[in-house]
């Protein structure tokens, strides 16, 4: 991965991304949750991780019902919180997204669901598209018991369903401390539509959101 250069970015000009532009990922329709729904009120909080935190971010801000969206690294310890410190891959850290959300619109499940179709491949270990090293790991970090036994049950069904070609490798992670990261990365698909990495590895994500998923997609961005 390249070094970001925020200055850059500042001035809208292109500047190096989460790595160089790379084909769309192939999406799966995943199946609706089966053993265990979500049970929650009142507005929530998960983390998903799932490659380059831009199009995850960008995939969860055009979902009906999201209230926030923040990307951030989640794994490891504040003195290594910034994207020039993860990007040697051994920090623990996972370039991540806090979702926050009210489940009277969009349930757990559904985000599951909408995550394992559109956003991250789940039979990869840490890579997602073109990117490589731990810091691009898929994972979900359950925040409270009943989004943990969803997720357990989903991994579990989704291994069994025969969608993907190779087994399951996603894990479920224990909550840490979940730091954001630095503010020109926040909304970076809104910000930067033209962004080489964006229009070729991160829109047609939104896009197949929109197809996929129409009831649910929202087509006002989320901004923090």
């Amino acid at each position: 991965m390249k070094p970001f250069l925020p200055l850059l970015a500042a001035a809208g000009l292109a500047v190096a991304g989460c790595n160089q532009a790379a084909i769309a990922a192939e999406t799966v329709v995943a199946a609706p949750v089966a053993a265990k729904k979500s049970n929650e009120s009142g507005l929530k909080t998960a983390i998903f991780a799932g490659g380059c935190f831009w199009g995850v971010e960008g995939v969860f801000s055009r979902i009906k019902g999201v209230k926030s969206a923040v990307s951030g690294y989640h794994g490891g310890n504040k003195a290594t919180a910034s994207y020039d410190r993860i990007n040697s891959g051994v920090t623990g850290h996972a370039e991540a997204v806090r979702v926050t959300y009210d489940p009277s619109q969009i349930r757990y499940d559904q985000l599951l669901r909408i995550f394992f179709s559109v956003v991250a491949d789940p039979t990869l270990t840490n890579r997602q598209g073109p990117d490589r090293g731990s810091q691009y790991r898929a994972a979900l970090v359950p925040m409270n018991e009943d989004q943990r036994a969803v997720a357990a049950a989903y991994l579990k069904q989704m291994d069994k369903s025969g969608k993907w070609n190779g087994p399951i490798v996603t894990k479920l992670e224990s909550y840490r401390k979940f730091y954001p990261a630095e503010s020109y990365h926040q909304d970076f698909m809104e910000k930067n539509p033209r962004h080489s990495y964006i229009t070729r590895w991160d829109a047609p994500k939104v896009r197949a959101l929109a197809k996929m998923y129409p009831s649910v997609h929202s087509a006002t961005f989320v901004k923090d």
